[in-house]
């Protein structure tokens, strides 16, 4: 591999476990090209609907969900560790797909690495994919990652 062909490398994180297989791939890379990683957590402010409904059970949400970004930064830095990789953690609100694109524009990363849900037809046609919007859009190459089938 060239080494300097994807020197910054963008991982996006999710909690999942094809999210967790995607960490450990974009660990590898960055490690054989003697990167530096961006570990980015997307907190989906669309999930939960803002300006209504009590604000204290908005700011209960967020707190979890801040907190759940927390626990994925920490993992993503164990790996890094075992990887021996340089990595920046990035936690952003905002609709996931927009913020990963955004991000790695603005960082000028090399690649983007992420987990697929594996999503059906249907569910892909009604919910829509990150990652397939991530692919679609990006100017730059995108690894989808899936978890491995015991």
């Amino acid at each position: 591999m060239d080494r300097g062909l994807y020197k910054n490398i963008l991982i996006a994180t999710d909690g999942s476990e094809n999210g967790a297989q995607a960490v450990n791939a974009g660990m590898e890379i960055a490690k054989l090209s003697e990167g530096k990683a961006y570990a980015l957590h997307v907190i989906d402010t669309s999930a939960y609907p803002s300006g209504r409904g009590d604000p204290k059970w908005k700011g209960l949400i967020e707190e979890q969900f801040k907190t759940f970004g927390l626990e994925m930064t920490a993992t993503v830095e164990e790996a890094a560790k075992a990887a021996g990789v340089e990595v920046e953690f990035v936690t952003l609100e905002g609709h996931p797909a927009e913020k990963i694109l955004d991000f790695a524009e603005k960082q000028a990363v090399d690649m983007i690495v992420v987990g697929s849900l594996g999503k059906t037809d249907a569910e892909r046609f009604l919910l829509g994919s990150v990652s397939e919007k991530v692919v679609r859009n990006a100017k730059i190459p995108v690894l989808v990652v899936r978890a491995k089938v015991p």
